[in-house]
């Protein structure tokens, strides 16, 4: 997500991209004309030349403060550099909705401007705003070399528990191939927001990242977008996110402190086992080395706060400590606790193993252990945060504390 920053952060986070294993920033912005934003993408830019990064741009359509016929003059200041992302030699372009607008209009006001230019855009959009969504699109959107879903990345909301569903991922790869187009499929972590009447929601987290990883090993998609490295108002980075980008907001009030890089443990070996295009299921992705990693993840807040109700989705909520580790063989056992006390335990297999456990309960001493056929721990994670029955304040905070293995 595009938001105020420095130069020196642009280069740490393209540094840190990198070195997690990512190709690509996809730099979701609602706004092509303000200083900050202008200003932000610059930095970005510069930070991916110099370090051998991609970037493309990615239009948040659904603020509506963009049309396609805007589009052209703000892509052409990018297009040629050296670290804009390219698919066969043309320029990746993706949205966040834009399915309100006809076919038709993305052809004449934002496909036919460009190629006069000489430049012809790869326009893997997600139109998952469209009232048709997902049947038939691309003969409804010719326009489109591609489709991204973004909203398959959890669960559908609603008050009853359930896994994050492939189906759509399903119907749209078929179609895609169908066509002779492509597919960007989304993995994500979870959804947590606190804003306000309206933007207070949660999206299952639990094991929701190492099921998506699953489920692309399987599908196979042409592509895989992570949301997000930094969109801190949502609650799924992985990555940084710093402190100008949320001034003026009260994101901090639930992000701040809450340091999601853990995840990367997990995000590094999905990486290359996609990109290795070998792995088709969990069991394929493999630590880098003869230890194991990963991580743990926890609220901090019980389901059964008086606040939670301010939620929406809140009945989908679980009060667990969820795990995924990746192991180099069998042979060794995965021990969960809460409050000091165990709470599952778990014989691991080689590659991926994950869990929801039910048993979260308030206080200290949330953390796993990796235990091996001697009975040693040879790793483990420690939550630094007490989980509490009740907000303490006005913030009914269901973020992630998330740990990785050491």
């Amino acid at each position: 997500m595009v938001g105020s920053m420095t130069a020196a952060e642009a280069v740490q986070d393209v540094t840190d991209a990198k070195a997690v294993g990512f190709d690509a920033f996809a730099l979701n912005t609602h706004d092509i004309t303000d200083s900050w934003a202008l200003e932000a993408i610059g930095y970005l830019f510069d930070a991916a030349d110099q370090n051998g990064f991609k970037l493309f741009m990615s239009f948040d359509m659904s603020w509506r403060t963009i049309s396609p016929s805007q589009i052209p003059s703000f892509l052409l200041n990018y297009t040629s550099r050296a670290s804009y992302y390219t698919i066969s030699g043309r320029p990746l372009v993706s949205t966040y909705d834009g399915g309100f607008i006809a076919n038709s209009d993305w052809l004449s006001g934002f496909k036919q401007p460009l190629t006069a230019q000489g430049v012809n855009p790869y326009f893997i959009p997600n139109f998952g705003d469209w009232s048709g969504w997902p049947s038939n699109f691309f003969s409804t959107y010719t326009v489109a070399d591609g489709v991204f879903s973004w909203e398959s990345a959890w669960p559908a909301p609603g008050t009853t528990i359930s896994n994050v569903s492939d189906s759509v991922d399903q119907n749209l790869l078929q179609q895609a191939r169908a066509a002779g187009k492509v597919f960007l499929m989304p993995v994500s972590s979870f959804q947590f927001k606190y804003l306000g009447p309206g933007q207070d929601w949660y999206r299952i987290g639990e094991v929701n990242l190492p099921q998506r990883f699953e489920q692309v090993l399987d599908l196979q998609p042409d592509l895989v977008e992570l949301i997000t490295w930094n969109d801190a108002g949502e609650g799924h980075y992985i990555g940084n996110f710093f402190q100008e980008q949320i001034d003026g907001s009260t994101i901090g009030d639930y992000a701040n402190g809450f340091d999601h890089t853990g995840w990367q443990q997990l995000v590094s070996p999905f990486i290359r086992a996609y990109k290795g295009g070998t792995a088709t299921i969990g069991s394929q992705i493999l630590p880098p080395g003869s230890a194991p990693v990963g991580s743990l993840w926890y609220r901090t807040l019980l389901t059964s706060a008086s606040c939670s109700s301010t939620i929406q989705n809140y009945q989908q909520g679980q009060d667990t400590v969820n795990f995924a580790v990746l192991l180099p063989s069998s042979g060794y056992t995965i021990k969960v606790y809460s409050n000091n006390g165990l709470i599952g335990s778990f014989a691991g297999t080689a590659g991926l193993n994950y869990r929801a456990v039910p048993g979260l309960s308030v206080g200290g001493g949330q953390y796993i252990q990796i235990v091996n056929s001697a009975g040693s721990v040879v790793a483990s994670a420690t939550g630094t945060k007490q989980v509490a029955a009740q907000s303490s304040n006005t913030t009914c905070n269901w973020n992630y504390e998330v740990v990785g293995l050491s």
